[in-house]
């Protein structure tokens, strides 16, 4: 999870980056700043972003300023903590329609907090709580997921069969159940997220699609377009994946809390 602010008044637009992950942004500002444009439906507050939902762009226009906490769960923990993971895939839905009157009570207890690391604390337990009555993934589907992440997308629906014991027919009618998404295509957004974060490194193109085993330069742009509608050169200048490494380190030594102040906060 990872708590961003902006202290001034303004009007903030950004495109959305699809992850391989369901997505909570907690809105936390005064008048319920956050705003959303999920392929041409407009609303506000605190939402859950399912797998690859298409054409997203987030916003808020807040006199006091904007403040929210966004939480990325895998579809593993998604389907524990939210109770659905399928239903949720291609969609943006308010917090509410999804845990019902305890969103709002959760908004309250988070905006009272004292602090991010208070905050960070109290998501947590609320998470913990839902979870802990909650059904679970096929313990084959979540193996078959992890191997998705573990080669980067890199895996064909076969392999994946044999490495967790089913057939491909009832690994493909399970995982798209459980999931939301067919094996294959999950496996092209945790390879198009690969890629997408090494172009925001600043890799050319050609490399990228190399290292990320893209058949060429224009079978990667065609899955940039898809998941983004942008081109890879937009992808790389995304503001979103541009602060990735700061909210969301991948070494375990730079989760230290930063000081108090603008910008993202993050915690394991």
């Amino acid at each position: 999870m990872a708590g961003f602010r902006q202290r001034t008044p303004a009007h903030v637009d950004i495109s959305m980056v699809a992850h391989p992950s369901v997505t909570l942004f907690v809105d936390l500002s005064d008048e319920e700043s956050l705003l959303y444009d999920a392929d041409g439906r407009h609303d506000r507050g605190s939402t859950v972003m399912g797998l690859a939902p298409g054409d997203v762009r987030l916003g808020g226009r807040g006199a006091g300023g904007i403040e929210c906490l966004q939480i990325r769960l895998s579809p593993v923990l998604a389907v524990a903590v939210l109770g659905a993971s399928a239903d949720l895939s291609g969609t943006m839905v308010s917090l509410e329609d999804v845990w019902g009157r305890d969103a709002g009570r959760t908004e309250e207890r988070l905006r009272a907090a004292a602090s991010w690391d208070e905050r960070f604390t109290l998501a947590v337990d609320a998470l913990g709580r839902r979870m802990s009555a909650r059904p679970r993934l096929d313990p084959e589907v979540a193996a078959a997921w992890g191997i998705m992440l573990t080669s980067r997308g890199r895996v064909r629906v076969d392999s994946l069969a044999d490495e967790v014991g089913w057939s491909r027919k009832r690994l493909w009618a399970r995982f798209r159940s459980q999931i939301g998404l067919t094996p294959k295509h999950a496996a092209r957004l945790v390879r198009f997220d690969h890629a997408a974060h090494l172009l925001a490194a600043g890799d050319a193109a050609a490399q990228v699609a190399a290292a990320s085993g893209y058949v060429d330069q224009a079978h990667l742009h065609r899955e940039v377009k898809a998941f983004t509608g942008l081109t890879p050169t937009g992808v790389a200048a995304a503001p979103w994946l541009a602060i990735d490494d700061v909210a969301w380190p991948t070494s375990l030594a730079d989760l230290t809390p930063s000081p108090a102040g603008d910008g993202p906060r993050r915690a394991q």
